[in-house]
């Protein structure tokens, strides 16, 4: 995750996230820690990370989370399509980050597309809920 200059800081409060349980779904270990403690920092509920489909199932069955956060390429050529899918199917907001731009993404089933790297003011941007007209 790429950090942010002195003028792009994060607008958010600590706490900011309370009481709100995110899944991060990322095979980078360097991306994967850097989001958790974001997102911890915030006072989130940090599930995982996990580095492939069927660890995020498990944890999927132990407790749903408000916002899912996952990388379409996963661990030996992975993807996350079928995840994504099942996570909206369950009103999951998910958070797409990769490092990819040519994905197959269906924009109704997803809340925000974060292109890598991320930075933190992006990713704090996409847990924002739209307010309805």
């Amino acid at each position: 995750m790429a950090a942010t200059n002195g003028d792009e800081q994060p607008k958010a409060e600590t706490g900011h996230l309370l009481g709100l349980r995110v899944l991060v779904v990322e095979d980078s270990w360097h991306v994967a820690t850097a989001i958790q403690s974001l997102l911890r920092s915030f006072g989130a509920d940090v599930a995982g990370p996990v580095a492939s489909t069927a660890d995020a199932e498990r944890l999927l069955a132990e407790e749903l989370p408000h916002v899912a956060i996952v990388d379409i390429n996963l661990r030996g050529g992975e993807l996350a399509y079928d995840l994504i899918e099942k996570l909206h199917d369950l009103a999951v907001r998910v958070i797409v980050v990769s490092g990819y731009s040519a994905l197959r993404l269906h924009q109704d089933k997803v809340a925000a597309v974060l292109q890598k790297p991320i930075t933190e003011a992006d990713l704090l941007a996409a847990f924002r809920i739209p307010k309805e007209p």
